[in-house]
């Protein structure tokens, strides 16, 4: 059960090992995606797809109808895997066969929604995935097994994402292996933090702290993105300076390749923006089609 690229990964370790047998993937149903509102598949239903699999693909609404507990008792599992699937799953679902979640995270740290973000907008040096045995409590079930990952220092949030994909596609095959030698922990309700759903509104900037925003920028790229007050969007940037204070938003520097904005506390180098209704394009255009020059203000 999963539904993202993450899940697609761990998916795909489990139909390449021949001690394990894949009889059915759960995804969300299809959605309408952009601006033309296209009927999209999920990454793992279109894995599926482009892999021309034979594995029954199941994309109900919900997994409370009376019917789906049904096909699910009458596959007989040993084990339902769980990454990123994007529904809760309910009691009965859970009593059908042990139920295994490839949590993001180091938990009890960063239960639920965002927690690949969360690690690198607290600024952690370390991250991992959890491999834990699912009870009716958001992320709060017994750990199995743990793979820790080091946070480089300005790794972007889709690069973190594809390792700790990776790492949970290893945890997988050797939880499932090792299954009669594991021994839950129970997690530590007191030491736990909740990672909540990421929203478009998160994306929004004060040019405040040079550093925070580019914090934000390596968590949200590419979705939601960083964007100022205005609506322009900070596609690409780089961090310039973080301890100056100036006045936020003067230009402070128009170069052939990129332009230096101030922060209430250090610098931003942009390098390429995206205003409303407008395509992507670099900041020296930007800036000369607004015939602004160094000294005015961006905002």
């Amino acid at each position: 059960m999963g539904t993202p690229d993450y899940a697609s990964e761990i998916l795909n370790s489990l139909i390449k090992d021949e001690q394990i047998k894949v009889v059915a993937v759960f995804t969300q149903p299809d959605k309408p995606v952009g601006r033309k509102q296209t009927i999209t598949p999920p990454h793992v239903k279109q894995f599926l797809m482009n892999k021309n699999s034979e594995i029954p693909i199941y994309q109900p609404a919900t997994l409370k109808d009376e019917k789906i507990e049904l096909l699910i008792k009458n596959m007989n599992l040993d084990f339902i895997v769980v990454a990123a699937y994007g529904q809760i799953l309910p009691k009965n679902i859970l009593n059908i066969a042990p139920c295994i979640n490839l949590h993001a995270s180091l938990l009890p740290k960063y239960r639920g929604a965002s927690p690949i973000q969360s690690s690198i907008l607290n600024h952690d040096n370390y991250t991992g995935v959890s491999a834990m045995l699912m009870n009716e409590g958001l992320d709060t079930g017994d750990i199995l097994s743990y793979i820790f990952i080091k946070i480089e220092k300005d790794i972007m949030v889709n690069e973190l994402f594809e390792k700790l994909s990776k790492s949970a596609a290893i945890l997988c095959i050797n939880t499932l292996k090792n299954w009669k030698n594991i021994k839950p922990i129970k997690q530590i309700n007191a030491l736990s933090s909740y990672a909540k759903k990421i929203r478009k509104s998160d994306g929004e900037i004060i040019l405040n702290d040079s550093k925070e925003i580019f914090t934000k920028f390596k968590a949200f790229n590419p979705w939601p993105g960083i964007y100022l007050s205005n609506g322009l969007k900070l596609k690409k940037i780089q961090l310039s300076d973080m301890k100056s204070t100036e006045k936020p938003g003067e230009i402070l520097y128009i170069g052939n390749d990129n332009v230096i904005i101030s922060c209430k506390i250090g610098a931003i180098d942009l390098l390429t923006v995206q205003a409303k209704s407008k395509r992507e394009m670099s900041a020296k255009e930007y800036i000369m089609g607004k015939r602004l020059k160094v000294g005015d203000n961006i905002l």
